[in-house]
């Protein structure tokens, strides 16, 4: 017999969804206006609800249980990513362009954007492609707090030995959430993204001079890219036995609960939902008036294309990596579409849909890593089948009270001020434009960046990993993560399988100790500005 799960529904739980979500949604907007980052809020919200678990109210007591920590952490992060990266991103770039009548219709597109994102997700997660059993490392961060908490034992004293040591690094400046992530990640991917990171930043001692100048990293990542695309294309054409009895599996064998078939509609469906969406912002926008029908009819398939290309190498860079380069990816489609020709207001509208997938793309992912790790690994598949579908819903409504609160509240920060930093860089771009110099640069550089994507195979991703490390200038974060794997690589020599799953604990205290600092000091920066 099944057991039974929480119910997304329960009116405990929606009363502290709709709390944590609005909680999480004025968070999100303070820190991106603020200091133009994001911080992953689901081990805030984890610890939340661990807390409140502890008080002695009637009421309260059903988040005893790790599944309704775990919904509780689902809602707060979602909130943070779809207010912040998803929707009020978005919608500040046709703002800052003095085209104020572009930004309800900004405001609708990527509202949709971010639900269908995070659907996509849901659909293919655990699927060939995107498999529970991959690194989403800050899920397995929340996953093991919310676990150790309750299990206590050695687990819970190494996550607090790893917590600490993630909060100390923090405060002498070292990326210790990096460090968590070179112990859980793929050796490979990580190990590309650590070099990309550091060629980025010493490219003008080494060669003198700056990559990004040259567009070399967008190059990269455009060959990286396509080859990616290439080969989920064969995963997704693969037939054989598993196509028979519905079950698909990875490469190292472990079972997925979503079949290629599953995987190959909900990525055709989100195509076309993503399409109707830009049909849609193409309407609402007026662009009939500013483009020819064929230019027209471009704009909108290069949109649909671009969102659902975005979030998928996004997702990618977040499973392996724990970090996604959303804002870079849709940088990178801003040129492609600044080299087709479109005018000004279509390119800003471009790049705020683009913007808009990725980020609850990678964030479902974590969080629904997280309940499967909570869930017993899939032991039970149809109790985790019944648990993700929670999560979705909890997902969703937490989405959705994200959507209100920025409808509510973005005029009040316009009128300050307030906006992501990264759309005056989409702005100044749009401003510059971009010639055949640009064009002639990427198709060269997207030369090695597909060969690097080829050698390295789906499974390891090093040409996308290499490439979001050039387009990330974090020399710190780049030493941290190649020594990080060179203790690995030692750890695992030595202790064998069982130092690796001590490092897989620690690695997730080191991740929830630098979350926690880096939240709370954000947090006092914030008030520290206010007044």
């Amino acid at each position: 017999m099944t057991r039974k799960h929480l119910s997304a529904w329960a009116p405990s739980f929606m009363l502290m969804n709709v709390f944590v979500s609005v909680v999480g949604s004025i968070i999100g907007l303070e820190l991106i206006a603020r200091l133009g980052i994001s911080t992953d809020t689901s081990i805030i919200g984890a610890m939340f609800a661990i807390i409140i678990a502890r008080i002695p109210l009637k009421f309260l007591r059903g988040f005893q249980s790790v599944d309704s920590q775990n919904m509780v952490q689902t809602a707060m992060s979602g909130a943070t990513y779809a207010a912040s990266n998803g929707i009020f991103l978005s919608i500040g770039i046709p703002f800052l362009m003095g085209r104020q009548d572009l930004v309800v219709p900004m405001l609708i597109g990527a509202s949709l954007a971010v639900l269908i994102d995070a659907t996509i997700l849901y659909k293919v997660f655990d699927s060939q492609m995107f498999p529970a059993s991959g690194a989403w490392a800050p899920g397995i961060a929340s996953a093991e707090a919310i676990l150790a908490v309750a299990e206590k034992g050695k687990k819970s004293i190494i996550l607090m030995l790893g917590t600490a040591g993630g909060v100390i690094g923090k405060i002498f400046g070292v990326p210790t959430d990096i460090l968590g992530v070179a112990w859980i990640g793929n050796i490979f991917a990580l190990a590309a993204f650590g070099v990309g990171l550091l060629l980025s930043e010493y490219s003008p001692v080494l060669f003198h001079l700056t990559l990004g100048d040259y567009y070399i990293p967008h190059g990269m990542m455009i060959g990286a890219g396509f080859v990616a695309l290439i080969q989920m294309v064969l995963i997704l054409s693969k037939k054989g036995k598993e196509e028979k009895n519905g079950v698909s599996e990875t490469k190292e064998g472990a079972p997925c609960t979503r079949s290629l078939q599953e995987m190959r509609i909900a990525l055709a469906k989100g195509f076309l939902a993503y399409l109707v969406v830009a049909v849609g912002l193409a309407l609402l926008c007026g662009f009939m008036t500013d483009m020819s029908m064929g230019m027209l009819a471009l704009w909108v398939v290069f949109s649909a294309f671009s969102a659902i290309v975005s979030e998928l190498i996004v997702g990618i860079s977040a499973m392996h990596s724990g970090w996604f380069p959303a804002f870079a990816t849709a940088f990178i489609f801003l040129i492609l579409g600044m080299l087709m020709g479109f005018p000004p207001a279509a390119l800003a509208v471009l790049v705020g849909f683009t913007s808009a997938t990725g980020p609850a793309f990678a964030d479902m992912g974590y969080d629904l890593k997280s309940g499967w790790i909570i869930r017993g690994c899939g032991a039970d598949p149809e109790y985790e089948r019944i648990g993700r579908r929670q999560q979705y819903i909890a997902k969703m409504v937490a989405s959705v009270i994200a959507i209100a609160v920025v409808t509510l509240a973005y005029q009040a920060f316009f009128s300050a001020g307030m906006f992501a930093p990264v759309d005056s860089v989409y702005i100044a771009t749009i401003d510059a434009g971009a010639d055949s110099w640009v064009a002639r640069n990427l198709v060269i550089w997207a030369i090695p960046g597909a060969i690097l994507q080829a050698v390295g195979g789906s499974e390891r991703q090093i040409g996308i990993l290499f490439a979001t490390g050039l387009l990330i200038s974090t020399p710190m974060a780049g030493v941290t993560v190649l020594i990080g794997i060179l203790i690995r690589i030692v750890v695992l020599k030595r202790f064998g399988e069982q130092g690796q799953n001590n490092l897989y604990i620690l690695g997730a205290g080191f991740i929830t100790g630098a979350t926690l600092y880096s939240f709370f000091s954000s947090t006092l920066s914030l008030g520290k500005k206010l007044h």
